[in-house]
C-alpha cells in the first residue's frame, strides 16, 4: 500500500478529494488523506504561504517517512512567494503556466526537506476547484431545483471557454464568482461544491480537464505492481 497526504487547498477541496478522488484510488492501494494547513492560529485553509507550506511538507514527510505528500492548490491568488512564480507569468498558457509553478515548487521541497524528489508531487489546479465543475454544467445545474434555470448561462460560459480549466482568475470572473453570482440560492462551496461533483462524476471531469487527469494518473501510478 501507499499512503498520499494531500494538501488541499480548504475544507470544500478536501471533502472532494474524501469523498470522490480517495474512493477510485482505494482498489490500487493508494491511499488518499487530504488535510488542510493551519493559515493562522484560529483558521484552516484558505491561502497558504509557500513558507507555511514549506514548514508542513518538512513535518509531514519527516513524521510519516514511507508516505508520498501532494497537494491540491488553486492557481487563482497562489501567492506571489511560490517558486517560479514570476517565471510562470510570462508563459503563454495555462497549463504551461501551472507545470512551471509545479516544477520549481518540487524542486524547493525536495531540497529544504531532504527527500528523494519522488516523495513530494505537488499539484496547482487552473484556476481553482470550482472550475471543473463546469465539465457538465448540466449535472450541476441539477444540484438545486432552481438551478436549472441558470442552464443557458452555464453552458454558455462553458462554450466560451476551450476547457473548464481555462475559466479564469479575473476577480469577477473566476469560476467561484461566477456560480455565486449566477446561481440561486447562492452557491457555498462546502456544501455545493462537493455534491455537484459527485453529480458529474470524476470520470466526466478527467475527461474535461486535462491537467487534473494527470494529477490523477500521477496518483494511480504509486500504485505497487502486485
Amino acid at each position: 500500500m501507499v499512503e498520499v497526504i494531500v494538501f488541499a487547498e480548504g475544507p470544500t477541496e478536501e471533502k472532494f478529494i474524501k469523498q470522490l478522488v480517495a474512493p477510485a484510488l482505494r482498489h490500487l492501494e493508494v491511499f488518499i488523506r487530504p488535510q488542510t494547513l493551519n493559515t493562522s492560529q484560529t483558521a484552516k485553509g484558505g491561502a497558504v504561504t509557500f513558507d507555511r507550506l514549506k514548514f508542513n511538507a518538512r513535518n509531514t514527510l519527516r513524521q510519516h517517512p514511507n508516505a508520498v505528500l501532494s497537494t491540491f492548490l488553486d492557481l487563482y491568488a497562489l501567492g506571489t512567494d511560490f517558486p517560479a512564480f514570476e517565471e510562470a507569468k510570462k508563459k503563454p498558457d495555462v497549463y504551461s503556466r501551472v507545470t512551471c509553478l509545479e516544477q520549481g515548487m518540487n524542486q524547493v521541497i525536495a531540497a529544504h526537506v531532504q527527500c528523494r524528489p519522488e516523495r513530494f508531487m505537488s499539484h496547482i489546479q487552473p484556476y481553482e476547484f470550482e472550475g471543473l465543475l463546469f465539465s457538465d454544467v448540466e449535472a450541476l445545474s441539477s444540484v438545486e431545483p432552481t438551478w436549472t434555470k441558470s442552464l443557458a448561462a452555464l453552458t454558455k460560459m462553458r462554450a466560451s471557454v476551450d476547457t473548464p480549466e481555462h475559466i479564469n482568475d479575473g476577480y469577477e470572473t473566476a469560476p467561484s464568482r461566477r456560480l455565486e453570482s449566477l446561481l440561486h440560492p447562492r452557491y457555498k462551496k462546502t456544501t455545493h461544491g462537493p455534491r455537484a461533483a459527485e453529480r458529474i462524476s470524476l470520470e466526466v471531469i478527467e475527461r474535461e480537464c486535462r491537467h487534473f487527469r494527470t494529477w490523477m494518473d500521477a496518483l494511480r501510478n504509486l500504485a505497487r505492481p502486485s
